[in-house]
């Protein structure tokens, strides 16, 4: 019987690389063959156990497959694009259940069954459930997408987190042709939404301290660097953001930092009336102290976004297919690791040296 191998989270910062029988797909699923992943800042979170749902779960989400069965059924992708056995597809790496209070409101992105099948150690069948893995298990009415020939797997193995996630923020808080984006963060996030706010004639700003993801910043529609080398404390940074605005501040702050603290500097770095979107921190835990009349008297809108809706993927697929010349996307990340090195790759993405650590199983 033909195996596959999945990176399992067994304890805090401890993974180990387990091996299965491939499952045969069931009618609506289908058998992917991982062919990129990627380490997303929220894997890193998941490794050390700061997700209390994903601790007994495989790790990985940010990924491109090779479709190798197909269940009954299945004849098309979520857009209606015809689909077999070796076709590159995409999927959304979590779920909708069409039937909780948030899918009922239309608030897919926050369906509370969405990790139904992510939290179930890989020890259950169909085992594969997540992308630093060999295959991948995609259930019956889970969101997929095409890949088209013409985009390849480095450019678009971040559609399905960051890129599609960076469009549904950038639409759900607004970003204006002329306004002002300042951007916390030139991971793969940053670097996404330094792409898409220039498409539509924004004016970015991108905030980081590693000058090889400054350089890449700029690569990907950065109007202006503000290197953290250079303006090492917060006042120093809103300063800096002041003078490239004639003083007036950022009209929207993106922060995809993960830093508590990044979300207190972002409400300093938004102009009065300006908007804050908070999409990188995610850990319940972490605490920060904060003045909030600064908040009312600036009259600033904070906005918490996590996922995005279902068919923003395809979203993600077609800008890929349309802007993948204008910037590097293939650059993202310059370094990869066979699965069996899964720790080192977490480790790598960690160290934030790169914008996107890679796994080619």
């Amino acid at each position: 019987m033909p195996t596959g191998q999945i990176a399992a989270l067994v304890g805090p910062s401890t993974v180990e690389v387990k091996t299965f029988p491939l499952p045969e797909p069931a009618p609506g699923a289908a058998l992917l063959a991982v062919r990129r992943a990627n380490v997303c800042g929220t894997d890193v979170h998941q490794w050390h156990y700061e997700s209390v749902a994903l601790r007994n779960s495989g790790l990985g989400h940010e990924f491109v497959g090779e479709i190798v069965a197909l269940g009954d059924g299945v004849t098309t992708d979520f857009a209606g694009e015809p689909v077999a056995v070796g076709d590159r597809v995409v999927p959304v790496y979590y779920l909708t259940c069409h039937r909780c209070p948030p899918c009922l409101r239309a608030e897919f992105n926050l369906c509370l069954n969405g990790l139904a099948e992510w939290i179930i150690p890989p020890d259950v069948a169909p085992h594969f459930r997540s992308g630093f893995a060999t295959h991948y298990y995609l259930h019956p009415g889970q969101y997929f997408y095409k890949v088209p020939d013409e985009v390849d797997d480095a450019t678009v193995a971040g559609a399905n987190c960051g890129l599609a996630q960076m469009l549904f923020v950038l639409d759900q808080v607004g970003i204006e042709a002329g306004e002002t984006l300042a951007v916390q963060g030139a991971g793969g996030l940053g670097l996404y939404a330094a792409a898409i706010a220039a498409e539509r004639g924004a004016r970015v700003v991108v905030i980081d301290g590693v000058a090889e993801r400054l350089e890449l910043a700029r690569r990907f529609g950065a109007t202006d660097t503000v290197d953290l080398s250079d303006h090492p404390e917060p006042k120093d940074r809103v300063a800096a953001v002041q003078d490239l605005t004639g003083g007036i501040g950022a009209d929207m702050v993106l922060e995809v930092t993960g830093v508590p603290a990044a979300f207190v500097e972002a409400v300093e770095l938004a102009r009065v009336g300006g908007r804050i979107a908070s999409v990188g921190n995610l850990n319940a835990a972490a605490e920060v102290i904060m003045i909030p009349g600064i908040v009312t008297r600036k009259s600033v809108q904070i906005h918490g976004v996590l996922r995005y809706h279902p068919w923003y993927l395809h979203k993600a697929v077609a800008f890929l297919a349309r802007r993948q010349h204008q910037h590097p996307f293939d650059a993202l990340s310059d370094r990869s690791y066979p699965l069996a090195n899964i720790t080192d790759a977490l480790k790598a993405g960690e160290s934030r040296s790169v914008a996107r650590v890679a796994i080619v199983p």
